[in-house]
């Protein structure tokens, strides 16, 4: 843990010699399921003490409640069509706070009307910001056989028919693009 807070004081403290604020003051934890780590914890709590803002991303299948209430939480809700809808924990949603964000990442018109029937019955939008993010398609030579493919009786939905129906059903929820796929490879690591 010693070894990782160094790296990110180095990080932080290496936009100071271009910029007007001290240090970058933000730190996000991603990546495969960062609550698996048995020292996240720690880690965030050290974190927060040295006055980083911290957001942690987490798919949503492990407990929330235990991560010091100074970090932001973002909360995937995976939708069927991910094949990990069965893992979500939704005891996770009785710990949301307005701090937190819930996000659902959307390929197919049925995971559309799953996370819409998802907020709603939850109520998520009083509780905390919630997200509608597209799935970023795929070209040819990324396929693979390990990818979950579309199910057969599910309609693939794009981009725009996404944001017609949040719009059409007016859903208090932000679109959000995957930038970083816009930006570099949506295969490309360490982005």
């Amino acid at each position: 843990m010693e070894a990782v807070l160094r790296e990110v004081d180095r990080l932080a403290n290496s936009y100071s010699e271009s910029d007007r604020s001290p240090r970058l003051p933000l730190v996000e934890i991603t990546g495969g399921e960062p609550l698996l780590q048995t020292q996240v914890n720690p880690l965030m709590e050290r974190l927060c003490d040295s006055e980083f803002t911290v957001l942690l991303e987490t798919s949503g299948a492990h407990e929330i409640r235990h991560v010091d209430s100074r970090v932001h939480r973002i909360v995937d809700l995976k939708c069927p069509s991910s094949g990990e809808s069965d893992r979500v924990l939704l005891e996770n949603i009785d710990s949301l706070r307005p701090t937190d964000e819930v996000k659902f990442v959307i390929g197919t018109q049925q995971d559309y009307e799953w996370a819409r029937e998802m907020e709603q019955r939850h109520q998520l939008t009083s509780i905390c910001p919630v997200l509608f993010s597209s799935v970023a398609p795929l070209t040819p030579e990324q396929t693979s056989p390990v990818l979950n493919a579309v199910l057969p009786d599910h309609l693939s939905i794009s981009r725009r028919e996404l944001v017609e129906n949040i719009l059409r059903d007016k859903l208090l929820v932000r679109f959000q693009l995957q930038m970083h796929k816009f930006i570099w490879p949506p295969d490309q690591v360490g982005v």
